[in-house]
């Protein structure tokens, strides 16, 4: 039940809605209450109870929450429908339009002080300014939506959280990234808060700046974690459907507490097709493994459908991360016309603020195709490009790496000193494989 406004409040609303129904005084209160007590209630002196309230509302035909509260039952519900409208709409992939679609709802939700629904559609513009890779105002969507939460249990204000989290990963900011996706886990799994769609969004989300920080070991455990919490459903959008459907129908016969169980599902279904595209990060994962095991026709089957799983949804930036790891695969295959092609078309979707560890990842492997056909100063020019992304980034493990590889090369073409600058850069950035200097390692949850 809603918070009730003062006495006063409540009275003014009575009379107003007494009068829009041509009622009188007497009309109202009987058979149960007395005019002079209608007076009083009108005037403020009263405080009514739940149910005097009760009969009132029956009379004036509005539901208890709207004359207590003066929030609409109808209203709450027909905007819950629209927000999982608006949670479709983003699911298919349609992202310029949900954005409209949440602008809007964002609007009516402060309009009439409705906080959860505020919150809802401040997490959905979050979730579409990351798609179009708009970092700072999704960052500032979701750090909107915490405060909106700030009271709720950690589970329910993970999505704000998590998104949060990522729009700083993919601004280059790994470190402060891993910590606020840690710290959630750790909060989680230690105090017993154990909610799969939680875990699942945080651990998914760990994989990409664990990798990027050279934490191999952990982004493993991470993707094997997400995989065993992914939610079973034969066909989410076709149930999800079903359930928008029931709804608008309960909606237009004033069944409201039916209509709302029906968006409840409907929504849960919709989080769980945003969730599905989150385990591309899996099989983005599983292809890395495969790769560095030296299985490329395996590695690049993964890579493919986690590239297929994030482009169906117009996800760019994340697609152009896969792309990279895709294009090494194809590289090691002997395809180096094709890897090349595709770098080129992901750097024209990158930049040092938007993808800055994958915009090197491209340069460097640009580099090492150039290098391999005796074009030198081209493969020097993407090694430098990369190492100055890297730099800005912090992604230590990829440093080490591409500090070997620029130095390589100048020594190749008889510029010893320089090289063994860049070979001194890279043993400051050293870390042995698979380890990582974030202390220890979240609680594991239970599987």
């Amino acid at each position: 039940m809603g918070e009730r406004d003062d006495p006063g409040t409540i009275g003014r609303r009575v009379q107003r809605l007494r009068v829009e129904r041509g009622l009188t005084q007497r009309q109202l209160a009987e058979p149960v209450y007395t005019p002079a007590y209608i007076s009083t209630l009108e005037s403020g002196r009263v405080r009514p109870s739940d149910d005097a309230l009760r009969h009132l509302a029956g009379r004036l035909g509005v539901a208890f929450d709207e004359l207590a509260g003066g929030q609409s039952a109808r209203l709450v519900t027909e905007l819950r429908l629209r927000l999982t409208e608006a949670q479709r709409t983003l699911a298919v992939g349609e992202t310029e339009a949900a954005a409209g679609q949440y602008a809007g709802l964002l609007a009516e939700a402060e309009t009439h002080a409705l906080a959860a629904e505020r919150s809802a559609a401040l997490l959905g513009l979050g979730e579409c300014a990351l798609e179009t890779g708009e970092l700072v105002a999704g960052r500032q969507y979701f750090e909107q939506a915490e405060e909106c939460l700030a009271g709720a249990p950690l589970p329910a204000r993970v999505p704000a959280l998590r998104g949060r989290a990522v729009a700083h990963y993919l601004a280059g900011e790994l470190r402060y990234a891993v910590y606020l996706l840690e710290t959630a886990l750790d909060e989680l799994n230690r105090g017993g808060l154990h909610d799969p769609d939680a875990l699942l969004l945080l651990y998914a989300s760990a994989i990409g700046p664990y990798m990027d920080m050279g934490a191999h070991a952990r982004a493993a455990q991470a993707a094997e974690f997400a995989l065993a919490l992914a939610p079973q459903s034969g066909d989410p959008a076709l149930v999800a459907r079903m359930h928008r459907s029931v709804a608008r129908t309960l909606v237009a016969e004033g069944r409201l507490a039916e209509a709302d169980a029906s968006l409840a599902k409907a929504a849960e279904l919709y989080r769980g097709l945003q969730i599905r595209t989150e385990l591309a990060n899996c099989h983005w994962m599983r292809g890395y493994v495969y790769a560095q095991d030296g299985q490329l026709e395996r590695a690049e089957a993964e890579l493919r459908e986690a590239l297929g799983m994030l482009s169906a949804k117009r996800a760019a930036l994340y697609s152009s991360q896969v792309a990279v790891e895709l294009a090494d695969v194809l590289h090691r295959r002997g395809r180096s016309d094709e890897a090349a092609a595709l770098l080129h078309d992901v750097l024209g979707h990158l930049s040092p603020e938007r993808g800055a560890v994958h915009s090197a990842a491209a340069h460097r492997l640009l580099g090492i195709i150039a290098e391999d056909a005796r074009r030198t100063e081209e493969a020097e020019e993407h090694y430098v490009r990369a190492l100055s992304l890297l730099e800005r980034a912090g992604a230590a493990g990829d440093l080490a790496d591409l500090c070997r590889l620029l130095g390589d090369l100048l020594r190749r073409t008889g510029r010893v000193e320089a090289a063994l600058d860049a070979y001194r850069t890279g043993l400051g950035h050293r870390t042995a494989p698979g380890t990582t200097t974030l202390g220890p390692a979240p609680a594991q949850p239970p599987l």
